[in-house]
């Protein structure tokens, strides 16, 4: 007789694997399908490659902050083979004891694309042909993957998206990037540490257009210093290969030739042919699954991270997938509460931000504080030579709403400042609080007791 698992989950990221070892752990019969490997984008093409990238190579960044302040010289030199090398033995020693995880709790792996045939029934197509499978429960964590647009489309030889990227056998000197978000941003840091040069090309007006007009401000002031070639609100009718460069065409006519070229334009759910409509769920027009305020998205389906739309964060992917094993264990029936969601970009200058920023509240209409502190004035910043940037507070009642910051290292400030956000501080608890010096921190105290101003 087939198995009925109380739960099946499509796909095997972040979300997936979290909810897998949750539900199994606490007593549910559990599968775990996922057609490629675990771990999902972010262990494998996404977040962990492009950090161990950027670890190995902090070095060249640190060693030219402290050459212009004349007390360092010398040089770094990456391996980029044995980088890759490493890379790749990280990520498959991850993925192996994911799996062993998966096993000790009885989660029952099934490799293969899922799809649902009737509401209850998934067929998964496998090596070994298909397999039916049949669930109380389901949660889809498909994820997304890399997209395009007409004309920017990577073709796998010198236009690549970052899974390409990710995948070369020599770093090349020079790299085209399209798109100045997060993934746009952390590629060519990396790429430029290793000697590329950069030239970066975005429509929108701005890098990291999603984060605050002054960490935008301060981003374009460090790239532009260390060389690169902004090419911003400007837009691209084609990027092509063409012999043995990449060569892209904006649309005025001017030709910019690089290496390679990398098309970092954002991310498309993975939803196409998974049946979900069947059982009544819903896909908006970027394909990704409607949810309601429990995320499911039909009667005994839930969708958590990249594929709902909601966060394309790891964390979050993360987050939400306890929040549904938590309500189908009947430990909550309370609606999903994401609190502050913490974002950061990495690299030199660092970027961080929680809860509201100054521009969102005012397009909802709230009436808003903010103060600052420079970087330059901290120690730590001081000592290693990199006092570009700022942290921010935004205030709404007298409370702190949200933290940004850029500059280098201000990742660390990452979990404090959420829960300073989250548990809605005041000046007057800032002030009770005991900062240990001489930190980065120091900052972040700074700015929660400078002064305040309208926005």
């Amino acid at each position: 007789m087939a198995t009925t698992y109380d739960l099946v989950i499509l796909g095997g990221g972040p979300g997936g694997f979290d909810a897998a070892i949750e539900a199994a752990g606490s007593g549910l019969k559990t599968a775990l399908v996922e057609a490629a490997e675990l771990g999902g984008t972010c262990l494998n093409r996404g977040c962990i490659p492009t950090k161990l990238w950027l670890g190995a190579t902090e070095a060249v960044d640190e060693l030219a902050a402290q050459a212009k302040m004349r007390v360092a010289t010398g040089s770094v030199d990456i391996d980029f083979a044995a980088l890759q090398t490493r890379k790749d033995k990280y990520l498959a020693a991850t993925r192996k004891a994911m799996g062993m995880r998966l096993a000790q709790l009885g989660v029952d792996l099934v490799p293969g694309l899922g799809r649902v045939v009737a509401a209850g029934s998934l067929e998964v197509a496998t090596a070994e042909g298909p397999t039916p499978l049949s669930y109380r429960n389901l949660i889809v964590a498909t994820g997304s993957r890399p997209g395009s647009f007409p004309g920017l489309a990577p073709d796998g030889a010198r236009v690549l998206d970052s899974t390409g990227l990710l995948a070369l056998a020599e770093m090349p000197k020079s790299l085209i990037v399209v798109g100045g978000g997060f993934i746009g941003l952390e590629m060519a840091q990396a790429a430029h540490r290793m000697g590329a040069t950069i030239t970066l090309v975005d429509a929108l007006p701005r890098l990291a257009g999603m984060e605050d007009p002054e960490v935008s401000k301060t981003l374009e002031s460090v790239f532009k210093r260390q060389g690169w070639d902004l090419r911003l609100g400007v837009k691209v009718a084609s990027v092509k290969t063409r012999g043995e460069e990449a060569v892209l065409t904006l649309e005025g006519g001017e030709e910019l030739h690089a290496d390679c070229a990398l098309i970092a334009v954002g991310r498309k759910p993975n939803t196409a042919d998974l049946g979900l409509e069947a059982l009544g769920a819903t896909l908006n027009g970027a394909g990704y699954i409607q949810t309601d305020a429990q995320l499911q998205a039909a009667p005994n389906v839930s969708a958590v991270g990249d594929v709902n739309g909601r966060m394309l964060l790891a964390h979050a992917a993360s987050h939400q997938a306890h929040y549904v094993v938590e309500r189908l264990l009947g430990r909550t029936a309370k609606p999903y509460d994401s609190g502050p969601v913490p974002s950061i970009l990495y690299g030199a200058p660092e970027v961080f931000r929680a809860g509201t920023m100054a521009e969102e509240a005012k397009a909802q209409g709230s009436s808003v504080l903010v103060s600052r502190a420079q970087l330059i004035a901290n120690p730590i910043a001081q000592a290693h030579a990199a006092t570009a940037g700022f942290v921010k507070c935004i205030w709404r009642d007298g409370k702190v709403a949200g933290i940004t910051a850029v500059g280098a290292g201000v990742s660390r400030l990452a979990c404090f400042a959420t829960l300073i956000i989250k548990l809605g501080w005041t000046r007057e608890e800032a002030e009770a609080f005991m900062f240990p010096h001489p930190t980065l921190d120091e900052s972040l105290k700074a700015a929660l007791l400078a002064d305040k101003e309208a926005v």
